[in-house]
Parts: C-alpha cells; structure tokens; sequence
C-alpha cells in the first residue's frame, strides 16, 4: 500500500483505536464526514507521523479564539494521535510578522512554520523565502499529503495564490469585516419614524457613508439615551499602536472608493492606493500614478477622523483593536461601519445585552456601506485569511512535521468542529452543512455571508504590495499623526506616500537584477496628469450625494 494512502482500522493497535474514538467522540463530534471516514483520517495520520514521532515543533499565530482552541485542543490531540509535540505559539498579529521576518533575514530556524494573514501574498511570491504548498504537495511533501485534504474546498485559495498561480499559503481561518448594528434599534418604530421625518428616507441598512453619517447622528444626537443609557451611533479605535494601521489597510480606502475596479484587488491601483504596472509597483503618490494622496484618500481619511471625533466615544482614540471589539457587548453602539467576525463568538454569549433570552443576537451583519468614490465592480471591504506558510530556512524534516499538524487542524475531521469554537470558516463543505444551518441564526447574518458569492469580493491585501512586513508600519505611524491633529490630512496623506515611495523606491535598489516583479518607480509628473486620466486616482467629486439604505432582507439578497 503506497505510503500517502488511507489506512484501514486493522492496521492500528488496540490503544490507538481507542485514542482515536475518543477524539471522534468527545472532540470532533461535528465533522462532514462519516464516522468511519473519520476514523480513516485520523489514522492516516498515525501512520504518516511515524518518522516524526518524538519530535517537536514550533508554530506561531496570533491570538485569535481560532487559534486558542488550536493551541489548547488541537495541539494535544495531535500529540495523542502522533507523538510529535507542538508548541503552539500564540501573540500579536504584528509580533507574528515580527517573528516571520527575522527568520528570514538571520537565516535562523526560529519556527517550524507561521500562521500568518494571506495580505503578505506580495511578499511572498517576490521574495521566494517561503516553500509554496504547491511545491510541498508535489515534492518533498507529496506521501504526506493527506489524501482526502480537498483543496477544492478551501474557500480561501485565491487569496493564497501568486500571480504565478502558485499556491504559496494554506487557509487556516478567515474572517471578514462587515457592517454591524442594532437591528432591535432599527427595527423600533418610534426610532423609524423619526429618522425618516428628519432624513427623508427610511432608516435601514446603510448603502452609502452618507446613510451611515445620518444614522450615526441620529442616534448619537436624536436618540442619545436609550433606557438611561448614553449610546452612540459610531464606534472605531485610535490609539497610537498597530493595530490603528490594519483599521485603514484594512480595506478603509477602498470602502471609499480610492482605489481600481478589479478583484481580488484593483487593478492598476489598489486599495493601499500602489500602482503596479506589468506586475511592477511604480508608486504610491499621485504623481506617479498611486492614489495613496490622492482626493479619494483625502476623503477617506477625513470621514474616519471626523467620525471618530463626533459619534464615537470619547474612549475611542486611546483604544486598540482587541480592547475596542469589547464595547459592542457593552449595548451603547447603534453600529459600525465595519466589524471583525472574528468578535462573533464573544457577540453571542448568554446574558449579554446584545442577545436575546433565547440565543438570537439583537444585532446583525450586512455589507458594509461604501463612500462616494466608489463604483461597481470595486472589492467592497476586506477578508483576513490566516494561512500556514512554511519558509525555505526551516529543515525539510521539521517542516514535514509541521506540515503533518497544519494538514491536521485544516482536515475534514477536525475543520467543523473548529468552526463552531472560532467561526471562521475556510471550507465550502462547512459552510453548507446543516450544523451550520441550524447555527445560523444564532450567528447574525455570518452564516449568510459565507454562503454568497460577497466572500469573493471581501478580500485580503493583494500582490501590489511588496513588502508587507517593510511597508505595513507606516499606517499608523503616519495616521496616528493625523489623529493627534500634528498634522492636517492632506499633509499627512501626502507625507505617507512619499514614506512609500521612498520604500519602493530602496526595494528597487536593493533588487537582485533577476528578482521577480521587484519595484520600478515611476518618474514624477503634475499630479493632473494622472487626476485628468480614467480611474486611479481620481478627481475631487463635488456633487452631493444622498443617503441611502435599504431593508435588511434587501441589503443581503445582493450577497446572493
């Protein structure tokens, strides 16, 4: 029988028969396959692990529900099945790309492999330092392969895939950001009629940033008070950290409408406002064709400012990611333009003043709304995909067992009982089973969306971005200055893509000449030049634009 084939129960002893019935029964009591497929699986494993068995690994990931249960559940009953020990790291989203680059640049086998977000697909596929999963699958890694790993029901592929249609990372966890609000609030008729007396149009799932400011207000200035309780019709985070940085790269200009028509990202310019030309980026600023100071950005930038300091609390601007995704549970936010998934599980917790008596939250997800540069056709707000990646410094054999675990916590087996724990869906399979059927009203609208075709255009950074790790300090570095009022935004902005030209700028310098789509600036020419063409970067728009909104019934049919 071929080493990578699925054994058969008669091949394992009596004490690993039993470790892997309790793991069905007790861990993985929710899976899309059979009980004996289970049982197959997981014996797979048992048998690929035999060169491994005594060795231990290490991995890293942020810190994440997902992950938590990864490193507490997963990890161990690897361990059980296998005896290959994982030490399951777990820190900061910005440690992890920490981490991630000074094992590229000592040279040094830090970790075995990274969990790390698919926005370094740019990196990656020029940089040539990690081992594709293509290259895994068909090489060196090709016995041990699980057999039944079905790549085709990743959802999550085409954001792990290089230009060179090489699949670089393997999907972990995605979530995405969608709008969030209080539908038992918006569903209130007194609250209904008195929106629409002073608007003019119905209150009800945002289309546009015009019908968020207007819902923003009333709520923070009509409603002020519900139950004695000061509310707010706007939340975000501002403080001087990284994360204030994913809160703009995050698909905050391209929401506005900064960047090109195209998907997964705009095309020649993209939503961090980089324009690439033949697979080269040429530029951030408008004077070389880029958009990251471009009218549009200017726009964007400002609204977010504006919002922070008008609806939000006054707690917001010394808050980061993780502490600002706690105030939705607190029951004084009307809404947010966009909201991480990832917080679905700590949104639904019994006793909560977001959940209803019986399970169901008081509030739901729809598509966020966009601003008015924005056209069809544009990718409407962003999708975080953590993804395995595996670096050409770690040993083969070290690597291969890693490769063993990370198949493990991703295997049909293992992926729904995961995603009930974390909810962050990456099989198709999943998505359309009936647990998840049964779960999804309870779940706000997320079931939903990941049964449309709106997952395809939420989605990570793209390739424009060469060097994710190099490049995605600089948001907050240069937004937090625009926040603290050092600076006004169009200075800011026009400070922030000069910093990322000049980066270009030293990748195309410190390029080997046969690197593979490496930085060519552009030479600068009049910012009209570039504003008086189509597309990227556009001109100022000065006409008015009126709220819009629609049923909630309504806003997700287009998910459909």
């Amino acid at each position: 029988m071929p080493p990578h084939s699925l054994p058969i129960d008669a091949q394992l002893t009596s004490q690993q028969s039993q470790t892997i019935q309790h793991l069905i029964s007790n861990q993985f009591k929710h899976s899309t396959l059979t009980h004996q497929q289970q049982r197959q699986e997981l014996a797979w494993f048992i048998e690929q692990a035999k060169p491994f068995k005594g060795m231990q690994v290490r991995v890293v990931s942020e810190r994440i529900n997902t992950h938590q249960y990864e490193s507490a559940v997963l990890a161990k009953a690897f361990y059980e099945l296998t005896g290959i020990h994982v030490i399951h790291e777990l820190t900061g989203e910005d440690d992890v790309i920490k981490k991630l680059a000074a094992q590229i640049m000592t040279g040094e086998n830090l970790y075995d492999a990274f969990i790390n977000d698919s926005d370094l697909i740019g990196t990656h596929f020029r940089n040539q330092t990690v081992t594709p999963i293509t290259q895994i699958i068909k090489e060196h890694g090709k016995d041990y392969t699980l057999p039944t790993l079905d790549l085709d029901d990743f959802i999550g592929l085409k954001f792990t895939t290089g230009p060179d249609g090489i699949l670089y990372q393997l999907p972990d966890q995605q979530f995405a950001n969608l709008y969030w609000y209080r539908s038992d609030w918006f569903d209130n008729p007194q609250y209904q009629a008195q929106f629409e007396q002073k608007y003019g149009y119905p209150l009800g799932v945002p289309q546009n940033w015009q019908a968020y400011e207007d819902i923003a207000e009333f709520f923070s200035v009509d409603v002020g008070e519900i139950d004695g309780q000061k509310i707010y019709g706007h939340m975000d985070y501002a403080k001087t950290d990284p994360s204030l940085g994913w809160r703009l790269s995050d698909a905050w200009l391209s929401m506005a409408g900064v960047g090109d028509v195209g998907l997964p990202n705009g095309m020649p310019v993209d939503e961090w406002g980089i324009r690439v030309e033949a697979c080269h980026p040429v530029g951030a600023s408008v004077a070389r064709g880029g958009a990251l100071n471009s009218p549009a950005a200017v726009y964007a930038i400002s609204k977010y400012v504006e919002w922070l300091n008008r609806f939000a609390p006054i707690e917001a601007k010394q808050l980061n990611f993780t502490e600002a995704g706690d105030w939705p549970a607190r029951g004084v936010i009307a809404q947010k333009i966009f909201w991480y998934t990832a917080f679905v599980d700590e949104l639904t917790q019994p006793g909560l003043p977001v959940v209803n008596a019986d399970g169901t939250p008081k509030w739901k997800v729809a598509p966020s709304p966009v601003g008015k540069y924005w056209r069809e056709g544009m990718k409407s707000g962003y999708q975080d995909t953590g993804a395995w990646t595996f670096l050409r410094n770690t040993p083969k054999q070290r690597q291969l067992a890693a490769w063993l675990y990370a198949q493990f916590v991703v295997s049909k087996t293992v992926s729904l009982s995961k995603l009930l724990e974390g909810l962050t869906p990456i099989r198709q399979s999943d998505i359309e089973s009936e647990v998840m059927t049964k779960q999804a009203p309870y779940l706000g609208g997320l079931v939903e969306f990941y049964r449309s075709q709106a997952r395809n255009v939420w989605t990570p950074t793209g390739t424009n971005v060469p060097d994710y790790p190099g490049m995605a300090g600089y948001w907050w570095q240069h937004i937090s200055q625009i926040v603290e009022g050092k600076v006004s935004v169009k200075q800011g902005m026009d400070l922030f893509a000069q910093t990322m030209d000049q980066h270009l700028l030293q990748l195309q310098n410190e390029a080997d000449i046969t690197a593979v789509c490496a930085p060519k600036l552009a030479p600068k020419k009049p910012e009209s030049y570039w504003l008086n063409k189509p597309g990227a970067p556009k001109q100022t728009f000065f006409g008015e634009v009126k709220g819009k909104t629609l049923p909630y019934e309504e806003a997700i049919r287009a998910w459909q």
